[in-house]
């Protein structure tokens, strides 16, 4: 299968990684291994584990950086359970954790996947294949006030209402199975001045709405950032690429509650977004944010006040 594999603001990664020699990385998305290989080459004397819960991926990574065996070692699990899986391979505390939480390209472009709503396929969406649920179970199983909910929460569809209504009809004649009728049902559901003046696919918030139902990913996250917060050591630094709002909100609200409980602070101090040049180079970077936090202990100045690192 021919793919394109970008690693997403690669260079203001780097930047915001300025470790000691010897440093241990955790990249709890390893993926196709992209961060992982440019951390390896940064540095002959820095290792990394990297942690994914997609066979496919965690094969293809483990190919392309067979050379560096003796500093890179690959876990199975996801990165919600990050310590203990590092615990279970003799490592207990880690330097940097990086996280980027974008879907692969490989999975986009794998129609069997169920990712894509420019590929036909099965109406699956599973991270992990071995899960139990199915965007095709959510479908063709939540009532429609259900499904109205979910497209609003997770995908922020202003016609989460119409979609769902046009989903429930549909499947009383038979079960929706594909990614294309997916498609053609959100279409129908869409007012016709609205779907002229659309910009991009009017899928992308459906489909991104049953990825993380399906994969329930904003939970992982809120538990992977406590897990990598737990496992970082003083002066640790954890870094977060998000794709849409609900996932910055996420990382940036958690960010600031450790700043105002003298646990550490933003560095980089604000967001990092890329630029017109990668932008160009690679569209499906365009909504990418970075957010960085380095773990101290902060001195209070006054009581119940952290020093300057007030804002986020």
């Amino acid at each position: 299968m021919d793919f394109e594999h970008v690693p997403v603001l690669l260079g203001k990664v780097l930047e915001a990684l300025p470790l000691k020699d010897g440093a241990l990385i955790v990249d709890g998305t390893l993926g196709l291994g992209g961060y992982s290989e440019a951390f390896l080459k940064r540095s002959a004397t820095w290792r990394v584990i990297g942690i994914d819960r997609d066979e496919n991926a965690r094969g293809i990574a483990r190919e392309r950086l067979k050379d560096y065996n003796g500093r890179f070692s690959i876990v199975a699990g996801d990165f919600r359970d990050m310590k203990t899986l590092c615990a279970q391979n003799g490592v207990e505390q880690a330097d940097a954790v990086v996280l980027d939480l974008g879907v692969s390209n490989m999975q986009l472009v794998d129609g069997e996947r169920g990712f894509s709503f420019r590929e036909d396929g099965p109406l699956d969406m599973r991270m992990n294949r071995a899960g139990e649920i199915t965007a095709a179970d959510l479908v063709n199983g939540m009532s429609r006030q259900e499904l109205t909910e979910l497209f609003r929460k997770y995908g922020e569809e202003r016609f989460a209402w119409s979609i769902a209504g046009a989903i429930v009809k549909a499947r009383e004649t038979a079960p929706i199975k594909t990614t294309f009728q997916l498609v053609e049902l959100i279409r129908a559901g869409i007012p016709a001045p609205a779907m002229r003046k659309m910009n991009g696919h009017p899928a992308r918030k459906v489909f991104q709405a049953l990825r993380i139902a399906v994969n329930d990913e904003l939970g992982a996250l809120e538990q992977g950032l406590e897990e990598a917060f737990s496992l970082l050591g003083q002066e640790g630094r954890l870094i977060v690429v998000t794709y849409h709002s609900l996932e910055d909100r996420l990382v940036k609200g958690q960010f600031k509650k450790w700043n105002l409980d003298g646990l550490g602070v933003p560095e980089p101090k604000k967001s990092v977004v890329p630029d017109d040049e990668e932008i160009e180079r690679n569209p499906k970077s365009r909504s990418a944010r970075l957010r960085g936090f380095l773990k101290k202990n902060l001195p209070h100045t006054a009581e119940g006040r952290i020093g300057p690192w007030r804002k986020v």
